[in-house]
């Protein structure tokens, strides 16, 4: 029985955790090739490769840090090398800090806006010229705080309102050479990141439950199906979309 992505190759950028991890065990498990990548954690990418090749299809972790130009070409020549081409580029990796007006710095907005935009889109660039004239199909992960931005979180929620803006415009502008760019936006879920800052333990959290029609923050696994879908030809009519993923939070 064929799978929805058979054939295809997809890289998912700091996959090592999270919802990253999730995608590529997601998206493996749909029949595609997965690199996944990271940019320290090793042990957590050889984890997801792993699951992966349990479940039937092909892995590779590759390490890159997606703030240097060097390294972001490294990961898709390897990426061409092991598998011979490239469909479809997840643009996951993306960090994310709390400041009040008086506490940011340049040091912290630049640590977002490198990863999360600059980053973005320099992967998406180096996709493109590896997709060829078949076309291939850019996910970007955004976030609800590109439309709900909560307070403390004035740069970030900047980073992810760009996001959405790159989407609808590389969208237009990659289009006509049948590249699809759409963002899916999670709302709060439960990671190991927001494990570690203490979202998950907090007001903020009970706050965000309430707010929902579902009464509950989400996981992983919530958003990677939908990631899968707009990977898929099932979605080959989709393009420029930014999807809320968060429990009917708006």
């Amino acid at each position: 029985m064929s799978k929805k992505l058979d054939g295809k190759v997809a890289i998912v950028t700091g996959a090592s955790k999270g919802i990253g991890a999730s995608i590529a065990e997601h998206l493996g498990k749909e029949g595609a090739k997965v690199v996944v990548n990271y940019a320290k954690s090793r042990e957590g990418a050889d984890k997801v490769v792993a699951k992966i090749v349990k479940n039937g299809s092909q892995a590779l972790a590759i390490q890159a840090d997606m703030t240097k130009p060097a390294e972001i070409e490294k990961l898709f020549s390897e990426t061409l090398k092991a598998f011979g081409k490239l469909d479809v580029l997840i643009n996951n990796a993306g960090v994310y800090e709390f400041a009040t007006l008086e506490e940011i710095t340049p040091t912290h907005f630049h640590k977002m806006f490198d990863l999360n935009v600059l980053g973005l889109i320099l992967a998406s660039r180096e996709a493109v010229s590896h997709f060829g004239d078949k076309g291939g199909n850019i996910i970007n992960i955004s976030s609800i705080a590109s439309t709900i931005a909560r307070a403390n979180a004035s740069v970030y929620s900047a980073t992810k309102a760009a996001v959405d803006a790159i989407t609808k415009s590389l969208s237009k502008e990659l289009g006509p050479r049948n590249i699809r760019v759409n963002s899916v936006n999670p709302g709060l879920v439960e990671t190991e990141g927001t494990q570690t800052m203490g979202m998950l333990d907090s007001d903020f959290r009970t706050s965000v439950e309430k707010e929902s029609p579902l009464r509950r923050i989400g996981k992983p696994q919530d958003i990677a199906p939908a990631v899968v879908f707009l990977a898929s030809d099932d979605s080959s009519w989709i393009t420029g979309e930014t999807l809320l993923i968060a429990g009917g939070v708006r």
